[in-house]
């Protein structure tokens, strides 16, 4: 390398110079300044630098970036250090070297004081618990609060508060020993008390008198008490029948005498006779417990409630009017902090209960926070709110106003967040308000209402406000049973402002009167008004084909003819003064067409319009100059000057805004809404108007549903101001179905399901925290509300205790195999039901059980009897068969006490019943299972006399007389084909006989053959005692069958979305979120992060996918998560934002792939699906800062969509720049900032009009 000659260090250049020490890598400044004229100090102490060695890591890193000539020239390192000063500029503080947290007191000072003066005595050091709790290691309320930084949305490094109803395990319950744990005593009664039981042998010598030693009197009376209790409450009176079984006390003068052990057991029963009875008494009374708690308790709101102001001199707040008894009764629970569930109709006043309980928390200085479903909505309790009570806070995805206020107003998923996050506001939270419950039903969004509902702790009431539900008190129970306290539900019996339901056939000014009234206000269900529809339908329709011709009526209609319809009905109402109307059209494009069809209607006055103008422009005024003469926004003003407005999703948020206050002012006459206007807006109207009754719900079309109906319908009717709502149902191709609009209109509204599902946040979120379970999220999710877990306890202990007093069953010499036996009998018994049911539910099996027909008959009264069949029903689901059945005479009676024969003996005797005495008959209905076999013989039988002549002998009369000739004739055929095929009579094979070629069968039929074959080989049966061993065996299994059920029951293995979860963690383990012991990693803590589609963003951060991307194509690309339409238009986009399309849906295919690997449902397609790219080009140009107006043009998505998707992204940007926090990549986290500023502005982000 040659040599370059440096200039002379000018005044300019500072005089430091960089030394390097020997080997060691260190660096001295060398700071004097070198005389004028001198050479540049040398750059190392050794002569000729440094020694070669072989490059270690870290040397690698300083070469590869420290040294890189970008950063530092070779020959000018003087400058090159002060470009790294710059670089790494920090103030140094040495003192923050010596601050340190202070370590938690481990003691405090305690007062002692007179008690009498209340004097101070003395001060006694107390040792505190807890001291080292913090919120990264507990669940408790006890630890000290985060920083300040994270007390409002918490750290996804917190652990959240205890759930209610999820008890930490104390010190004294680990230290409690489970059942089979025991500790040994070797000092005492080692000799006489076996380990493992509680009494042992008494060897002292009873006649010698102990020393008469302290006595304990409770113990002795305890014991006392048993003795008394075993006798069941029913046998006090039958006096000394059963006194044998009560142990007798013997007479004596000294108490120790009786020689009774403290630690002796209640004497137990002497037989299971009698264990029988007293099991059935502490049953019922189990039974009685359970009824008692009941956690959801009904209220009666019909009963007056007088006393109200006497119970509540003061209340937290007060209305300007007198209040109802549903909303009374709410009051008073929550004056007595109680959680309610209020399931009210539309306009009852639900928002009253709410108000309350912010006054009230305002009141005890706590706080409240309010969730709703949808963001609007939050927006208008936000003003409704902030007017009434001012102290209000608003958080939602994109906005946080006023976090510190004592109300405050989010969704509900950002609760859920704040619960797994443990923030601090859930500490003074009082209150949480659920508004519109009823969304629990919502698939995509309800399990996070089950989530936050599990998670609230224990400390925190709940306020539950819904439309009516018909399975309140279903849902209250799961609730109270998870919070492990009472919920009080009240309902309300009728609305406030009563409807009627209308059909409208009008099409014409002619005809526009044509309107029928079908449900009136009291709810009856009117036929005459639904024929005279039809018959005006009808006639017009018959007069049309007369002079056109016939033409075959199709459903939908034309454009022109929707117009007619509309102009017609709109001129009727607004001439009853029946406006405002709502017109619910179930199509966006279809509202906008009828919007727009209406240009010759005005229905507002000109000080209406002058108003109507002012507060556009004045609402408007916000926007930029551009985004004023947007195509909606121009064609809106004008609709809105007549009094006709538009509200779908596709509509800019802004101008939705203006319309719901246009409309709730009375200046919108006419509204064209969708579905979602309904969802809590709280907006009534005089008049509700359908344009059709079927929806399309992303799956197909089909008709509303009786909840959506009443949701919708319930607008009509505004409180105060009309008699009765109005609701219309245009006929416009034709009158509905009669049956389909009683259901729609009377028929219950959807029940509360569960949605509860499981998803990767969720099991991250549990994961990280030792102390929750995913299985306990599970096990108290709504969906499996029906276990009853408390009541499978208290049956699982009484078994247990039956098990334990049943007589052992010997299993020695002859009787070894009794237990193989029994279980190969078991088996069989199962394998012949199913057989047996096959063969009777099939066509050939009806068709061979026909009269005369003989059986063999098998049920707790007849073993092995033979029968004929007298008549079969026709009843095809719950079928009977009427027979004539041999059996012993004085055993006719079905009541009759059954022969005392062993158990199951048809299965492993085939010998058929023959009478030992004088034979005799009865006639009864048998069920399916009664029948165990079809022999191939028939009688020839006369039915009907033999029925009528066996009737006739069962009353008290006739009941000596001689059976007639056909009975006799029959009972006499039956006798003598048992006596001749003792041994069993050729039964109907179901394979060759009756041609059953299912698997099940020949398969069924097979098995039996070889379980029959095998029973022949065991040897209990020839014992003498076998027949009482048996029965003893079978008693003890069926208790034990039982009990091993429900510990089924009980444990997680019954959890239905068990198997689920194990998938899902098969793929946390694939893809690294979590190690092999269930340990969050990284990647894991990243997901943790993101509330949707966590897997795919997780992998994309990871795989740097986002890295060579620009901030505005990130964004773009990023849209693929909060977009779900399909579009027509195909975007241009640039190749980089291609390229990494590309990469987006291979990663999606991969874990697609990954996920069905593991056994999950959903197929690879699927899953890459729901990522769809067309809005990437709009998001581009809109990042780059293209106007509104122009980016409008590049889709056939509408505008509201677009802005909301816009809206939803900034959501997503935010999750990504935290993450990219927690990885350490701050060039991405900078880079997320940047893309993120790059959307929000202009129209997208003009701020709510509610919230300002």
């Amino acid at each position: 390398m040659e040599k370059i000659d440096l200039p002379p260090l000018g005044p300019a250049d500072l005089p430091l110079s960089l030394l390097e020490m020997g080997c060691s890598g260190r660096f001295e400044l060398i700071s004097q300044p070198i005389a004028c004229g001198q050479p540049l100090h040398p750059q190392s102490t050794l002569p000729h630098g440094l020694p070669p060695i072989s490059p270690d890591l870290r040397m690698e890193v300083e070469k590869r970036f420290l040294r890189d000539p970008e950063w530092l020239p070779i020959h000018d390192t003087d400058s090159a250090f002060h470009k790294f000063l710059k670089l790494a500029q920090r103030d140094r503080q040495v003192d923050s070297l010596l601050r340190c947290t202070a370590s938690p007191l481990h003691s405090g000072l305690s007062v002692v004081r007179d008690p009498t003066t209340g004097m101070l005595l003395d001060f006694t050091e107390v040792l505190l618990e807890d001291t080292g709790l913090s919120a990264k290691n507990s669940l408790s309320l006890q630890r000290p609060p985060g920083p300040p930084s994270e007390s409002l949305r918490g750290s996804n490094t917190n652990y959240p508060f205890l759930p209610g109803g999820m008890e930490e395990l104390t010190l004294e319950q680990i230290k409690k020993k489970t059942e089979a744990e025991e500790d040994i005593d070797f000092e005492n009664g080692l000799l006489t008390v076996a380990p493992g039981l509680k009494a042992g042998m008494d060897f002292t010598d009873r006649d010698t008198k102990t020393s008469a030693g302290e006595v304990n009197l409770l113990s002795l009376l305890s014991t006392f008490d048993d003795i008394i209790d075993t006798r069941p409450e029913g046998e006090e009176g039958e006096g000394g029948k059963k006194s044998s079984d009560v142990p007798k006390i013997p007479r004596t003068n000294s108490l120790e005498a009786l020689g009774i052990k403290e630690s002796a057991p209640p004497p137990s029963t002497a037989a299971g006779s009698s264990a029988g009875p007293s099991e059935g008494g502490k049953g019922k009374e189990g039974e009685q417990e359970a009824e008692k708690k009941k956690w959801a308790i009904p209220v009666d709101i019909s009963s007056p409630c007088n006393d109200f102001y006497k119970r509540i001199p003061e209340p937290a707040f007060k209305w300007p009017f007198e209040l109802d008894g549903f909303q009374k009764q709410a009051v008073l629970r929550l004056e007595a902090h109680d959680s309610v569930f209020v399931a009210a109709h539309t306009s009852a006043g639900k928002t009253v209960v709410a108000e309350y309980a912010i006054a009230l928390s305002q009141k005890h200085m706590t706080r409240t926070i309010y969730t709703s479903p949808i963001k609007a909505l939050s927006n208008q309790k936000f003003r409704d709110f902030k007017n009434t009570f001012g102290d209000v806070g608003l958080l939602t995805g994109d906005v946080q106003l006023n976090p510190e206020a004592s109300c405050l107003i989010m969704t509900t998923e950002i609760l859920r967040s704040m619960l797994y996050n443990g923030s601090e506001v859930i500490r003074d939270l009082e209150w949480v308000i659920f508004d519109e419950v009823h969304y629990i039903n919502d698939a995509e969004r309800g399990v996070v209402w089950e989530e936050v509902l599990i998670m609230l702790p224990d400390h925190v009431s709940i306020i539950l406000l819904s439309a009516t539900v018909p399975n309140a008190l279903e849902f209250s129970e799961w609730i109270g049973r998870i919070k492990k306290r009472p919920i009080y539900v009240i309902s309300t019996v009728k609305r406030p402002v009563p409807l009627e339901h209308h059909l409208y056939t009008g099409n014409s000014t002619k005809t526009q009167k044509e309107l029928f009234l079908l449900v009136d206000s009291a709810g009856n269900f009117l036929t005459k008004g639904y024929y005279a529809a039809v018959e005006a339908k009808k006639e017009r329709t018959s007069k049309h084909a007369q002079s056109f011709g016939a033409k075959g009526s199709s459903q939908s209609t034309t454009a022109t003819q929707d117009r007619a319809v509309w102009l017609a009905l709109l001129h009727f109402l607004s001439q009853r003064q029946q406006t405002p109307v709502v017109a619910f059209t179930f199509s966006r494009s279809r509202c906008d067409e009828n919007a727009r069809s209406l240009s010759s209607m005005d229905l507002t006055s000109s000080v209406e319009k002058s108003e109507i103008h002012s507060f556009f422009q004045k609402s408007l005024s916000r926007l930029r100059g551009g985004d004023r003469q947007l195509p909606q926004i121009l064609l809106m003003r004008d609709l809105l000057k007549r009094g006709i407005a538009v509200h779908h999703s596709g509509i800019l948020p802004i101008l939705k805004e203006v319309i719901e206050m246009l409309f709730s002012r009375g200046l919108v006459k006419v509204l064209f809404a969708t579905e979602t206007f309904a969802m809590g807006v709280n907006m009534p109207a005089r008049t509700v108007v359908f344009d059709s009754i079927r929806k399309h719900d992303g799956t197909g079309f089909r008709n509303l549903l009786p909840g959506e109906y009443i949701q919708m319908a319930g607008r009509a009717g505004r409180r105060g101001l009309d008699a009765t709502g109005t609701v219309i149902i245009l006929c416009k191709s034709g009158v509905h179905d009669m049956g389909e609009l009683h259901v729609m209109m009377l028929g219950k509204p959807t029940v509360l399901q569960s949605q509860f599902r499981l998803t990767y946040t969720m099991i991250l979120n549990l994961l990280r925290v030792e102390a929750l379970q995913v299985t306990d999220m599970m096990r108290r999710s709504f969906s499996e509300s029906h276990r009853d877990t408390q009541a499978h306890e208290r049956r699982i202990t009484q078994l247990k205790q039956q098990l334990a007093s049943l007589p052992p069953f010997e299993t020695e010499g002859q009787l070894a195999d009794i237990l193989p036996y029994y279980h190969t009998l078991t088996e069989l018994r199962i394998t012949c039901e199913s057989l047996q049911r096959a063969v009777l539910e099939s066509v050939s099996g009806l068709k061979a059980l026909s009269v005369g027909r003989v059986v063999v008959v098998n049920n707790a009264q007849h073993c092995n009897a033979l029968g004929v069949i007298l008549q079969v029903s026709s009843d095809s689901v719950n079928r009977t068969f009427t027979a004539l059945i041999l059996c012993e005479k004085g055993n006719e009676e079905m009541g009759a006490e059954p022969p005392k024969t062993r158990p199951l003996p048809h299965l492993y005797s085939t010998a058929l019943f023959i009478p030992e005495g004088p034979c005799s008959h009865t006639v009864q209905k048998l069920k399916l299972q009664d029948i165990s076999a079809i022999t191939v013989k028939t009688l020839k039988v006369i039915p009907e006399r033999i029925i009528d002549n066996y009737n006739k002998r069962q009353q008290h009369r006739f009941r000596l007389d001689p059976p007639g000739q056909a009975i006799s004739t029959a009972t006499q055929e039956l006798l003598r084909l048992a006596e001749a095929n003792p041994e069993g009579v050729t039964t109907l094979d179901p394979v060759n006989d009756l041609q059953l070629k299912a698997v099940e069968v020949v398969e069924g039929s097979l098995r039996v053959r070889a379980l029959q074959e095998s029973l022949k080989d065991f040897g209990c049966v020839h014992c003498p005692t076998f027949s009482e061993q048996f029965t003893r065996v079978q008693e003890r299994m069926t208790v034990q069958e039982e009990l091993d059920k429900l510990l089924f029951l009980v444990s997680d293995q019954s959890l239905s979305l068990l198997p689920e979860y194990h998938q899902r963690i098969k793929v946390l383990q694939a893809l690294n979120y979590i190690d092999a012991s269930g340990a969050v990693q990284l990647k894991g803590r990243v997901a943790c992060q993101i509330s949707s589609h966590e897997l795919l963003l997780t992998e994309l951060l990871f795989e740097n996918t986002l890295s060579p991307l620009a901030p505005e194509e990130s964004a773009a690309l990023l849209s693929c998560l909060v977009f779900t339409q399909n579009t027509q238009t195909v975007p241009h986009i640039t190749s980089t934002l291609q390229e990494s399309i590309d990469r987006v849906l291979s990663l999606a295919q991969r874990i697609g792939e990954l996920q069905k690997d593991c056994g999950i449902a959903q197929t690879a397609e699927d899953f890459v699906a729901q990522f769809k790219f067309g809005l990437t080009e709009v998001v581009y140009c809109w990042a780059r800062g293209m106007p509104f107006s122009e980016i409008a043009q590049l889709t056939d998505v509408q505008e509201g969509t677009v802005v909301r998707c816009i809206q939803r992204l900034d959501e997503v940007l935010r999750e990504v720049r935290q993450a990219a926090c927690i990885v350490g990549d701050s060039v991405l986290g900078n880079k997320m900032e940047r893309a993120s500023l790059a959307i929000r502005r202009d129209i997208v982000f003009t701020a709510s009009l509610y919230t300002h």
